[in-house]
């Protein structure tokens, strides 16, 4: 996956304060999850909910139920790598993909109509700062999500595809 990293396009950029917004935030946390589950499968990533932005479909077991879980999220491909942002909307706790894919780091996505394995991980220090960078370009709104955490440090995880 030897992508540059997306830029916003002229066309985006109107929807991104709305995104940011705490009705915004609460839409794609609570309402776009289950419309993307279905529109990035079937248009093999190329429409979902976050119009124009690189979505996938992340697959991880839940850390506490063992059971199979699947979310739709916003991704940043640098390099042969995937960023995935625990924002959370900016709402206080984690998600659940999050502590899912700490419990289990290997995961399963679905990028561009393409299913791989993956081993996550959480960058840390100047990785984190130069990827938190990266995705607050590709998404403005991050740093509004940041701003209302309530002092919880948003999570970068890089997915490493797996051999096979």
């Amino acid at each position: 996956m030897a992508d540059s990293p997306p830029t916003v396009r002229w066309w985006q950029r109107p929807a991104i304060p709305l995104a940011a917004t705490r009705l915004g935030g609460w839409f794609f946390v609570r309402v776009a999850p289950a419309i993307d589950r279905l529109l990035v499968r079937i248009t093999r990533g190329r429409l979902s909910t976050a119009v124009g932005f690189p979505t996938l479909i992340l697959t991880t077991i839940g850390a506490k139920t063992g059971q199979v879980r699947t979310t739709p999220l916003i991704y940043l491909p640098i390099g042969d790598q995937i960023v995935l942002v625990a924002s959370n909307g900016g709402g206080p706790r984690h998600p659940g993909w999050y502590h899912n894919l700490r419990a289990r780091p290997d995961v399963s996505a679905l990028v561009r109509g393409v299913a791989a394995s993956y081993t996550a991980r959480e960058a840390t220090g100047d990785e984190r700062a130069a990827l938190w960078a990266q995705a607050a370009a590709l998404y403005p709104g991050y740093i509004t999500y940041q701003q209302r955490t309530a002092g919880r440090s948003i999570p970068i995880v890089v997915l490493t595809r797996r051999p096979g």
